[in-house]
């Protein structure tokens, strides 16, 4: 029998685990086909908030944020992108870091159309994927096009400010939960995993909290 599952993911589209762990998650549920109907709910986390509008370089926030050199920020974005690989996605070197702030905000208005989900995957390409900045309206806009959304609505939306006081009080109160890191996942609203996992590690979780549904 089919079990329905709501599945809340907190992320940042800064974060190149947050990408790698959609996908892991979407290909654990592939695996479970028929056995679980699930409902993938995505929520905004800024992990710099105060990351000025033109970015950083990956070196320099590595370095004040970590104390990392050189080699070992190059080490880090060589394991990352083989694990993005490992789950079929296809990651740029990352150069910069870059304020998701007005990302959010879109998402949060393309959740009325029904397309947030889509958005979050078609940003977290452009900027992980490409090398895109999503801070850029453009950039942002052209996510939004990608997927289906109206793109003079969606530059009103980037150019009047709207949906930031929604948009902070979500991360705030993800915060006021003790999340700090992401990807943050919360099954059934109840069991929290953190981190980008594999795909076999999803399949078990869910497995294990629907069995315990009838435990």
């Amino acid at each position: 029998m089919t079990q329905a599952l709501r599945i809340d993911f907190v992320s940042d589209i800064a974060c190149p685990w947050c990408a790698i762990g959609l996908s892991s998650l979407k290909r654990a549920l592939g695996q479970l086909g028929d056995e679980v109907d699930a409902e993938i709910v995505v929520h905004p986390f800024e992990l710099n908030p105060e990351m000025p509008p033109q970015g950083m370089t990956l070196l320099d926030y590595a370095s004040m944020k970590y104390g990392s050199t050189a080699a070992q920020v190059a080490e880090r974005q060589v394991l990352i992108r083989e694990r993005a690989a490992s789950v079929g996605l296809a990651f740029c070197p990352r150069t910069h870091i870059y304020n998701t702030f007005d990302g959010h905000r879109l998402l949060h208005w393309a959740d009325a159309q029904g397309k947030k989900l889509p958005l979050k995957e078609a940003l977290l390409k452009a900027y992980h994927g490409s090398g895109k900045d999503p801070s850029n309206h453009d950039v942002l806009l052209e996510a939004a096009q990608s997927v289906g959304l109206d793109v003079t609505q969606g530059r009103r939306v980037l150019e009047s400010g709207d949906y930031a006081d929604e948009v902070r009080g979500e991360v705030a109160e993800f915060q006021s939960m003790g999340i700090n890191s992401v990807p943050s996942i919360i099954f059934d609203n109840r069991y929290l995993v953190t981190g980008g996992q594999p795909a076999e590690a999803f399949v078990e979780i869910i497995r294990e909290l629907l069995a315990k549904r009838h435990g």
